[in-house]
């Protein structure tokens, strides 16, 4: 008896443990199915360091031949007695050289990777080629060219506008002397930058490439003049159209250059207070223009088709808008704006706000001297409080779509796939 009651014991005990194991089982089962649904997190510095493997090694000029030529020693010489001031230069210099989420220093690697998405024409010789890397001299010679362009456009951006007599409270301050030698360093910076750069588009020999690059640079020039400014020349938005709806559908046209010769100023009649055409033109002229050009010049350096070289041109365009709406969206991700943070009145979710409630104009006019004067915390939470967010979301879900679209008409290489992770990695941002 003692043996079959023991039997018995041992058999229900070995049927719970087979059940406890099915059901750990069954959990893991479920639980690998779970993680495999939840789309995976990219990594933006994973996806550049993957890029610039890729093409053969890092594309950024601020590399050590540069970092330890004698022109760059000098300037981060004398900016070093900058530091503790308050001159804008130095927020500039921080980001270039310390955000691992700016695109200030990836610019270079887009062009490179759609340099070597594309290919080049049979015609060209062994000798122009990179083979080691898949691209061509002339092709890396222009990448570094675009980024020295962009970081010379934003060093000049820093200066401080000084007028003398209105600023005669602090023209005898260590304040106002900062701010006068953060000018000359940052305008002999940029100056520096963008001679060198012209200096080695010429070098490049190709005349359509030159006046395309050349026209780039009139664009960004553009872009700080058109619409409302304060006395510092920072942007203002435009006063919302009255019939806002009718306005955007009689202009149906998309804010962009002429197909057939893109090198032609931007057309912005008509889109000024209309809060999405408006963004655009401003963000084509001061970047996209650049990156889109700077790509369609790539591959006409390759002998490629005009067809490619204008699906290159989209496509730096609209990856270019799609990381700008990232970044506008940025300063609303939190429910309070953080002390002595501000955000650009001419952000998307901003000018989204505007349209949803134009009564909000009444404190950026307030702005007209200075930016400083507006109450950034009161348009911070009104913008919070309306649709302008999501708007701004799927402004960048638009133009995400639209690079991704342009891409399906490249081959599919390793180049192609890491320009399409760069995207992904952008979207978690």
């Amino acid at each position: 008896m003692k043996s079959e009651s023991f039997t018995s014991y041992r058999y229900q005990q070995q049927q719970k443990q087979q059940q406890r194991v099915a059901s750990t089982s069954a959990q893991q089962t479920n639980n690998n199915s779970n993680t495999k649904s939840t789309p995976p997190k990219h990594d933006w510095n994973r996806a550049v360091s993957e890029a610039e493997r890729i093409v053969g090694y890092p594309t950024s000029f601020l590399s050590l031949r540069w970092l330890l030529s004698d022109e760059i020693a000098n300037v981060a010489l004398h900016l070093r007695k900058l530091v503790g001031s308050t001159h804008p230069l130095l927020k500039t210099a921080k980001h270039l050289l310390y955000n691992g989420k700016n695109t200030m220093q990836a610019w270079g690697l887009i062009v490179l990777l759609v340099s070597k998405a594309a290919g080049h024409s049979s015609s060209i010789s062994d000798m122009e080629q990179d083979k080691s890397a898949g691209v061509l001299h002339t092709q890396r010679g222009l990448a570094e060219i675009t980024e020295m362009i962009r970081i010379s456009h934003l060093v000049h951006n820093s200066l401080v506008n000084l007028q003398k007599g209105k600023n005669s409270s602090i023209e005898d301050s260590p304040t106002f002397e900062d701010l006068t030698f953060g000018n000359k360093i940052g305008l002999l910076t940029g100056d520096y930058l963008l001679g060198h750069a012209s200096y080695e588009l010429a070098n490049l020999r190709n005349q359509e490439v030159i006046e395309l690059i050349s026209s780039a640079i009139r664009d960004f020039s553009e872009s700080e003049f058109i619409g409302e400014r304060d006395q510092q020349n920072n942007p203002l938005p435009s006063k919302p159209v009255a019939n806002n709806i009718s306005a955007a559908s009689a202009f149906t046209n998309n804010v962009d250059f002429d197909e057939s010769d893109c090198a032609r100023p931007l057309n912005i009649n008509k889109v000024m207070g209309i809060p999405e055409k408006e963004w655009e033109c401003r963000n084509i002229l001061n970047a996209g223009s650049l990156l889109g050009k700077s790509c369609k010049a790539t591959l006409k350096l390759a002998g490629q088709s005009e067809e490619m070289q204008r699906q290159a041109f989209l496509f730096g365009k609209h990856l270019s808008l799609a990381w700008q709406a990232s970044l506008d969206a940025e300063p609303f991700q939190s429910a309070t704006l953080p002390m002595d943070c501000t955000f650009s009145l001419v952000s998307a979710p901003v000018l989204f706000h505007l349209e949803y409630d134009p009564s909000i104009y009444d404190e950026i006019e307030k702005g007209k001297i200075s930016v400083e004067n507006v109450d950034y915390m009161k348009i911070h939470k009104a913008v919070l409080q309306g649709p302008a967010l999501e708007k701004t979301k799927e402004l960048q879900r638009k133009h995400t779509t639209a690079a991704m679209q342009v891409l399906e008409n490249f081959p599919p290489t390793d180049a192609r796939t890491a320009l399409e992770n760069i995207i992904l990695a952008m979207q978690d941002l």
